[in-house]
């Protein structure tokens, strides 16, 4: 069947924009095409540096015709609006049909050459495409990623006749920019165009750009006794900056290896976009991987010499920075901070520091880490952003604080702290869970959460312009990879009242120089009094501002409600549930124990395992169904009038179904609790199992809405119980399965 080629032929396109521009492209074509009523067999989408291409398999040659059924006025509408419809429609007014109290019309449309359907599709899918980025040029109203050169739009081996801007279709293409032929080739067809494409110099398939490029490396290592350094996400990009990739092997000064080798590959991949490379003893080499644009005639040792020139000018920057940022103390960075806004509402990166290391303190003993080397660590943590060689390479943010605390002789547990505390960065990268640094790096995270929640950039949409997703995600994983017991309430609280000092100081800044985060810490000495500190604040602003501005006089009504508390928590939740949902999970589980107002991560966790194994089982499906029934029966009751309150009584002749639910329930009752209260929810969950043949007898046996006002009461007091024991495990109204 007949074929459709495109090719939007443009100047380069960025790698970031190319799979997402193939996606779309595909996605916009299938949508166009069904609104078409065009059949077809299969779309496809290629994107390279300098062409976006789409081919569409087994399109009809023209449309099928189609019946449409048009409704029309309603009946008894005036003579005038019913032939005005008639004709509208192009029938008769005798031919229009009377049916659900309405004039209907059946209108036949004749099929159209697909031909001229595609002339007026592709126009407009080009001219609706959605880049992240685009522009216009000359005079024309198209935006393009960057400037369109040609458009490739060949149908059943015919050009599809349109034009864009003065911009014409046609049926020709052109190769590679340097080594290609200088005159463009003509392609009428999906395989003569990438035969074409590839007698030019075009790979047009980024899978196999990407196979050329990783082979061709492995083997010029593979060649002096030396390994690749495999990075997926610099493969990706890489394969979209060439159409013809070469690679090669270059050498640089080994004097450079005495740098820290986050520097030399930080400066090969983000930097140059080289690929690093290791000796055979696994440490880095000498050497580096350019992915060249063209062959050379000298096998790219020019090339090759030239980009080992421009590194070594990277490098030496680097060198420069890693000697000078030593010769003065990591903590000098701090002074630097001071004048650095972390954000308009929240104050300096000092300020910020100053909050973590106070969060730090409280966190390490939860964790089991020395509190003053925890505040330590968190102080220093962000020091190194004062530093030349992050101001230089933001990338590594982090990890030269820590080899800059080495050089100083610090403690291995702080400069770890310091190197890693920014981890984890994404699903690939391990959470930290040596104590001091899992400390810093939760109060670095609970800080930026409660931060940016108080001062109103809360993730909306698809819109996290702060990662707070990411952050969420990073808290959990840390809690979960612990296992240390974690109240996020109070860790929450004690994070808002550092981010309210910073509030307030922005609200009065002139009337509080004096007042320090360490100062307000002073009054605030009983972990249990988690708004202490706040009335504290809050009293001293009044005395030296002569009243509270409503700015503050928010944040302190919202502390004490704790409704931000709760809004952090839930959106934790909703990461935990996704985090869950990955590894196959039931994000209803989650709902169904945070509803039990647990603020433990890792315990939340420990109870949905358990509650996930019990729901497996017969006993927990079936005590799940007995646990619903009752809790209708008691919804039903509630309509009516209170339910009974107190506890259920062996009433005297009361049937033996019901009298042995209350034995298995009384016996049931203290090993659910001590599990609960043990961290055994598999051992209190076993426990609840044993209610389950009980329940299932009273139910068949025994009626609950007894004629007796006394007997019924009785049997609904014995449900609620039943309720609340399993409540304590979970709250078993929030599961839907």
């Amino acid at each position: 069947m007949p074929q459709l080629l495109l090719e939007l032929f443009c100047e380069e396109i960025p790698a970031r924009m190319q799979a997402g521009a193939a996606r779309d492209l595909e996605r916009m074509a299938r949508e166009a095409l069904a609104r078409a009523d065009l059949a077809f067999e299969s779309v496809g989408a290629f994107a390279g540096p300098r062409r976006l291409t789409l081919v569409v398999e087994g399109l009809p040659a023209e449309q099928a015709d189609r019946t449409e059924e048009r409704k029309g006025p309603r009946l008894g509408a005036p003579a005038t609006a019913v032939e005005g419809f008639a004709r509208s429609v192009g029938v008769e007014r005798a031919a229009l049909i009377e049916r659900d109290g309405a004039y209907l019309a059946t209108v036949r449309r004749v099929g159209r050459p697909t031909t001229q359907i595609l002339a007026e599709t592709v126009p407009a899918l080009v001219r609706a495409f959605a880049w992240p980025k685009s522009m216009t040029w000359g005079e024309g109203e198209l935006r393009w990623v960057r400037p369109l050169q040609r458009i490739l739009c060949v149908f059943d081996r015919g050009v599809v006749p349109f034009a864009i801007d003065g911009l014409t279709s046609g049926d020709v293409s052109e190769g590679h920019r340097f080594m290609g032929p200088k005159q463009p080739f003509q392609a009428l067809d999906f395989a003569t165009y990438q035969q074409a494409l590839g007698r030019h110099f075009v790979v047009l398939e980024v899978d196999e750009r990407k196979r050329r490029i990783i082979d061709g490396a492995r083997a010029l290592c593979a060649t002096r006794g030396l390994a690749l350094v495999e990075d997926e996400g610099l493969l990706d990009e890489v394969a979209g900056l060439v159409e013809w990739p070469v690679p090669l092997l270059g050498a640089m000064n080994p004097e450079f290896l005495r740098l820290p080798p986050e520097v030399i590959r930080t400066v090969m991949r983000t930097h140059q976009r080289y690929f690093a490379v290791r000796s055979a003893d696994g440490a880095l080499s000498p050497h580096f991987v350019v992915v060249a644009n063209i062959e050379a005639s000298d096998g790219g040792a020019l090339i090759a010499a030239g980009n080992a020139r421009v590194l070594s000018a990277r490098l030496d920057d680097a060198r420069f920075f890693w000697d000078e940022d030593r010769k003065t103390p990591l903590e000098a960075g701090l002074e630097k901070l001071k004048g650095v806004t972390f954000h308009a509402g929240l104050g300096s990166l000092f300020e910020r520091a100053e909050r973590i290391e106070a969060l730090a303190r409280r966190i390490a003993p939860l964790l089991g880490a020395d509190p003053a080397m925890a505040a330590r660590a968190a102080r220093l943590a962000k020091a190194d952003l004062g530093c030349g060689m992050v101001a230089e390479f933001p990338e590594l943010q982090g990890v030269m604080g820590g080899y800059y605390a080495r050089a100083e002789d610090l403690d291995s547990q702080i400069a770890d702290a310091i190197a890693d505390h920014y981890r984890p960065q994404g699903p690939s990268d391990a959470a930290p869970t040596a104590p001091v640094t899992a400390a810093v790096a939760l109060a670095d995270k609970l800080d930026s959460l409660v931060g940016f929640f108080e001062v109103g950039e809360k993730p909306t949409g698809s819109r996290d312009p702060f990662a707070l997703r990411r952050t969420a995600l990073g808290v959990i994983r840390i809690a979960i990879a612990g296992g240390a017991r974690l109240p996020l309430r109070p860790l929450l609280a004690y994070a808002g009242i550092g981010v309210g000092v910073s509030i307030i100081r922005r609200v009065a800044t002139s009337r509080l120089n004096a007042l320090t985060y360490k100062q307000a810490l002073a009054d605030f000495a009983d972990p249990a009094s988690e708004f202490a500190a706040a009335d504290w604040l809050e009293r001293h602003f009044r005395d030296l501002h002569g009243g509270t501005p409503e700015a503050a006089l928010d944040f302190w009504r919202r502390a004490n409600d704790s409704d931000w508390i709760e809004e952090i928590l839930a959106f934790l939740a909703d990461r935990l549930k996704g985090l869950l949902r990955d590894e196959g999970r039931r994000h209803d589980l989650v709902d169904a124990v945070f509803a039990l107002g647990d603020d433990d991560l890792a315990r939340i966790v420990l109870r949905i395992e358990a509650l996930s194994a019990f729901l497996d089982s017969d006993d927990g499906a079936n005590l799940l169904a007995g646990y619903r029934r009752s809790t209708n029966i008691l919804a039903a009751e509630a309509k009516k009038g209170p339910l009974p309150s107190g506890a259920a009584v062996r009433a005297p002749g009361a049937p033996d179904e019901e009298l042995a639910l209350m034995d298995a329930l009384t016996a049931a009752l203290p090993s659910v609790e001590a599990g609960v209260a043990a961290e055994d929810f598999t051992g209190a969950m076993r426990a609840l199992a044993a209610l389950r043949p009980r329940l299932d007898a009273f139910f068949e046996k025994v009626l609950v809405n007894a004629q007796d006002p006394a007997v019924r009461d009785n049997r609904l007091r014995l449900l609620i119980e039943v309720g609340a024991a399993m409540d304590a495990v979970a709250d078993f109204r929030a599961v839907s399965g």
